[in-house]
């Protein structure tokens, strides 16, 4: 039977490095424009609990979100060993496109996909490159598309990419701005006899009730009138996301034939660390098993923040290439991919490797 099987990632973590006490000096207002009444320190430190961030990554200035992309897939590309000219498809998951150093304004034309496909100099015209835009959980969605593209035979070999530049969205007044970090990550996939492979997989898309839940708005202090950045309600991010990815993920495993014990890790988008705890806790539960296991879910956002569609595949590409002590994935183990963001959309993947 035909798989689709991953056979190479990658990844890039930027090299500025953006501590936590960089936001000391930062002028922190409420939605209303009004200071907030407590010292930066605790702010800083409340945050730090809730989220479990510590620092984040930021992309050098001369860098764009399409320059980050290339950097992981080129990895990817090696790690698979593959030539690059028998891509079928390059999906490139991101929510903003290339925004320049100290600008919000995205540009889109040419597509992220169409650029990281000529910047990779590959030729073939067949080599189908189109964006995706979805959320956080775009990458996922990306693997997902792949999937389905190598199922039904159009397909023999796709590159999937997650890449995003969200630091240079957000307004420095609102707290939420210490979430946001920048990064890539990538893989190839590719059409393979055998057991491995994405297993099972659904998306949904919760828009009736929740789309605004994260959108664009101007910034707090109400001086500037044209440009927007990222905001959230965060409150009722984390209420939506408790309630609804652990069912999700079950139907995935119900569907498969699969027992939450069967599963060696889960790999959740890592968007607040607190939130992903409380997730993973509710998705065990549903099995009646009260304590989730030791290292079931590895956690890289204390170092690189919410990198948005690049939080999956980077942490993928540690783990599957020994970087991230204390994790590990071996032949034969069976992996649950999971995100939760803007639309509001969620996604899982059982993929087994």
């Amino acid at each position: 039977m035909i798989q689709s099987v991953i056979i190479g990632t990658g990844s890039y973590i930027p090299e500025v490095k953006v501590a936590n006490a960089a936001f000391s000096d930062h002028l922190f207002l409420d939605k209303t424009g009004t200071p907030i009444r407590h010292d930066n320190s605790l702010i800083i430190k409340k945050f730090q609990d809730i989220t479990g961030i510590a620092e984040r990554r930021y992309a050098k200035p001369d860098q764009l979100a399409s320059d980050l992309g290339v950097l992981s897939a080129q990895e990817a590309i090696t790690a698979a060993g593959i030539d690059r000219e028998t891509l079928d498809y390059i999906i490139v998951a991101h929510n903003f496109g290339n925004v320049a150093y100290e600008s919000n304004r995205s540009n889109l034309l040419p597509s992220m996909a169409s650029r990281i496909k000529a910047r990779l100099q590959i030729e073939n015209p067949d080599c189908v490159g189109y964006d995706l835009p979805f959320g956080c959980p775009g990458w996922v969605q990306g693997v997902i598309q792949s999937h389905l593209y190598i199922k039904a035979g159009a397909a023999k070999r796709c590159l999937v990419i997650g890449t995003e530049t969200l630091s240079r969205l957000v307004d420095p007044h609102d707290r939420d701005s210490m979430i946001y970090g920048d990064g890539s990550g990538a893989v190839v996939m590719e059409a393979q006899e055998g057991e491995r492979g994405v297993v099972e997989y659904k998306t949904q898309t919760h828009a009736f009730h929740h789309s605004e839940l994260l959108n664009m708005g101007l910034s707090y202090t109400g001086k500037d009138n044209e440009s927007l950045f990222i905001k959230m309600n965060g409150r009722k991010v984390y209420e939506f996301a408790l309630n609804q990815v652990p069912l999700l993920v079950k139907s995935v495993l119900d569907k498969a034939g699969v027992h939450i014990s069967e599963i060696k890790k889960v790999l959740i988008h890592q968007a607040n660390e607190k939130m992903d705890e409380a997730i993973v806790e509710r998705l065990y539960k549903l099995y009646d098993i009260d304590t989730v296991p030791s290292g079931v879910m590895p956690m890289i956002i204390s170092w690189l923040g919410n990198s948005s569609v690049a939080t999956v595949p980077t942490l993928l590409d540690l783990i599957t290439k020994g970087k991230l002590e204390g994790h590990h994935i071996d032949r034969g183990d069976k992996v649950v991919m999971a995100s939760v963001g803007a639309g509001m959309n969620i996604n899982a993947i059982l993929y087994q490797f």
